[in-house]
């Protein structure tokens, strides 16, 4: 089971709460949620240097409130809150055009971002994209996760590495991801490195220590 489930969507209800905050009804309810995700799809390409975490959307009638969680929210910003405004420009242009709907976009700056399995699994994918050996790109993904404080962390790595003929699959792992256990705040992040070569895929484990109740 441990790897077969999504580990975020598995603790969902337990230690994690949702990232789409609304309600939806029927038909409303499906494309609804295909809005949020070519939204958040949008929203990672568009600000890739930003080092997007992930992204939060509340909805209620006629008004849309976006949460960016980021590890350069300054990049985002940008000077004298132009970025922000930019970005709410595309996004009505993208999705909203002819929809009269209240938007609102805030940036909030993760505290750890390498504790941040999407943050690592970016970084990761854009030194393979430099061309820089796997091997030692993950090794010093994990060595800056287990200064950040995670108590297990594990790197996957999959495609045609270094360019081989063959496309296989490398990973290394260091101390403990109890996936099993819903109390163990595990955060997963899977992320696509695109190379000459074609794609390669990034997924990162990183076990951030138990939640328990207060």
């Amino acid at each position: 089971m441990g790897n077969k489930v999504h580990p975020n969507a598995f603790r969902i209800g337990v230690i994690r709460g949702w990232d789409g905050i609304w309600f939806g009804v029927k038909k409303q309810y499906a494309q609804t949620l295909q809005e949020d995700i070519k939204i958040r799809a949008f929203l990672k390409k568009q600000l890739k240097e930003a080092l997007v975490d992930h992204v939060e959307i509340e909805r209620s009638r006629q008004e849309i409130r976006l949460n960016i969680h980021s590890a350069k929210p300054g990049v985002i910003i940008g000077r004298g809150g132009t970025g922000i405004e930019d970005i709410t420009k595309k996004l009505r242009e993208e999705f909203f055009r002819g929809r009269r709907v209240k938007m609102s976009v805030n940036v909030k700056e993760i505290q750890q971002p390498s504790l941040s399995a999407s943050v690592i699994g970016q970084q990761i994918a854009a030194d393979i994209e430099k061309r820089m050996p796997f091997r030692r790109v993950m090794k010093m993904a994990i060595e800056r996760a287990k200064k950040a404080g995670a108590l297990g962390v594990k790197v996957r790595v999959s495609g045609r590495l270094n360019g081989s003929e063959i496309a296989r699959r490398e990973t290394i792992a260091d101390s403990k991801i109890p996936l099993h256990t819903m109390r163990a705040d595990i955060d997963f992040a899977s992320v696509t490195a695109h190379t000459i070569w074609g794609t390669i895929g990034v997924k990162v484990w990183i076990n951030r220590g138990e939640v328990f109740e207060k």
